[in-house]
């Protein structure tokens, strides 16, 4: 056991019955070297960095060792897997390592995700190639900058082992953070184990650690379904104004806590377009970027599901509830995404005229297959001009403008000046306007053919630094610098990835 200014555990799920977890302890790698500590993550869980660079944070990180407090287990949990029901997933290569407590008293796992098989390895090796630990750790934390709730990702490790996929690969292990790993599917297990106990304990756990204002309602299992749902509501439509695309929107996919996990064949759209696929195993496209908040709703009808016996012990009362809860899902996000929509247009309020605004926009999008970043982000710089003005875009000038990298397409100009007359009669500063607008509109994100450029200089030749330069770009989204203009920039043809990969 080692201590000297590790994590301070205090392990709340491990304290949960047996059959919600199996004990499992990290299987040890041969050679393990440090790629990246994030540094203000540690901080905030009051970790110290310099143990985590030393020999001894090394040796927890890639689980050769068990930090004092630490009593590591797998989780047990089921799931549906592109609208499969599978009864019994679980855990099979990621060990959590326990929870610690910030300055604030906010709860986290700490879990090596890579650690070795688990009892729900499911044939599997248990662990990761680097590949995938680097593209979570760049596109969590990206999220993360982005104001998007997520899993985080403290540490990445290289083990000094090759793991066996098409070819040998150099392995990985990402250390992940998140409030909890509790998902939809946890619940659905004990459902498909007709354990009611087990459900309403994970239920009041759940209240306990994350949503502690429902234990004193009425109903404190109704208030917790709807505050589940109005979480994740406004999560899809975080999702949803960035044009990210999850990839594998499966129910063991989705964290009760409202957070982003799992980014395994996951992507920002380039050019719009609403059934944008990236995924290669989503061959049918269920989890398209215009079906996400749907899908969501279909997961969450399943958490309903699961806890109908605890809303009512009349059946017809509880399924009016559930019912009452998925239409609040509804109306949550169409307030969610109706709201960040205005602001991203720069617009004063959200109605009716706003939400035209941006759906004609996002037509206009299509039809041209206009960049999605890029063209959110030059509506935030024109935004501060009259049309028959120069462009001064931003405090900095010209040279803090994407406009070398785009321009708004020929017919976009019936809509601008629309979007124009709004603006004027909402009457306030162009220069505020835009200010706002610059502050929700990111000018860099983590493109899928940078991130798989990354992962090949680092699996191909060893060479991290084009990692670490395009974590540390991604640390400030929304401010423009020419001089990285290149990160910035679309994929050229030839650099356009059409499918992603799932991790394990």
């Amino acid at each position: 056991m080692t201590q000297a200014n590790g994590p301070k555990f205090d392990n709340s799920y491990r304290r949960l019955p047996d059959r919600f977890f199996s004990a499992q302890v990290p299987t040890p790698v041969k050679a393990p070297a440090l790629i990246r500590i994030n540094r203000g993550l540690a901080e905030q869980l009051g970790i110290s960095v310099a143990w985590l660079e030393s020999e001894d944070g090394l040796q927890v990180l890639a689980g050769n060792r068990l930090a004092a407090g630490s009593d590591p287990i797998a989780t047990v949990y089921a799931g549906h897997q592109f609208g499969g029901w599978n009864p019994r997933l679980g855990d099979g290569r990621a060990v959590l390592l326990g929870e610690v407590l910030d300055a604030k008293g906010r709860r986290y796992d700490i879990q090596l995700k890579g650690a070795g098989r688990t009892p729900y390895a499911r044939g599997g090796d248990g662990r990761s190639p680097l590949g995938p630990v680097l593209r979570e750790y760049i596109v969590s934390e990206a999220m993360a900058q982005l104001g998007v709730p997520t899993s985080r990702s403290l540490a990445a490790v290289t083990t000094g082992e090759s793991v066996m996929r098409e070819r040998p690969l150099q392995g990985g292990i990402l250390t992940r953070v998140a409030s909890s790993h509790i998902r939809i599917g946890t619940f659905q297990y004990f459902a498909g184990q007709g354990d009611l106990e087990a459900i309403r304990t994970l239920a009041d756990h759940v209240i306990q650690r994350h949503y502690p204002a429902t234990a004193g309602a009425a109903r404190p299992y109704v208030a917790l379904l709807e505050a589940v749902f109005d979480r994740q509501a406004k999560l899809i439509a975080q999702w949803q104004q960035l044009g990210f695309i999850h990839g594998v929107m499966n129910t063991d996919n989705m964290l009760v806590s409202g957070e982003t996990i799992d980014y395994g064949p996951c992507a920002f759209i380039d050019n719009y377009q609403p059934d944008t696929v990236f995924s290669s195993i989503d061959v049918n496209g269920r989890y398209a970027f215009a079906n996400q908040p749907g899908i969501a709703q279909w997961n969450l009808a399943w958490l309903a599901r699961v806890l109908l016996p605890l809303l009512d012990e009349d059946q017809d009362a509880a399924v009016k509830a559930a019912q009452q809860a998925l239409d609040g899902f509804v109306r949550s996000y169409e307030a969610a995404y109706g709201e960040l929509m205005r602001r991203k247009l720069g617009l004063n309020q959200h109605d009716a005229e706003s939400e035209k605004l941006a759906s004609t926009l996002l037509t206009l999008m299509a039809d041209s297959e206009a960049d999605y970043t890029l063209t959110f982000r030059r509506l935030a710089e024109v935004a501060a001009t009259h049309p028959a003005e120069p462009e001064t875009a931003g405090e900095g000038g010209a040279s803090d403008s994407v406009a070398s990298l785009y321009q708004l397409p020929e017919s976009f100009e019936s809509w601008l000046e629309q979007w124009r007359e709004r603006l004027e009669r909402d009457g306030r500063d162009p220069v505020e306007v835009s200010r706002g607008m610059l502050e929700i509109n990111p000018a860099f994100i983590p493109r899928n053919h940078l991130v798989e450029e990354v992962i090949r200089a680092a699996v191909d030749s060893g060479d991290l630094e084009p990692f670490h330069r395009l974590v540390d770009r991604l640390g400030q989204p929304y401010r423009y610098d020419a001089a990285d203009a290149r990160l910035a920039s679309p994929p050229r043809p030839e650099q356009v990835v059409a499918n992603t990969f799932c991790g394990t």
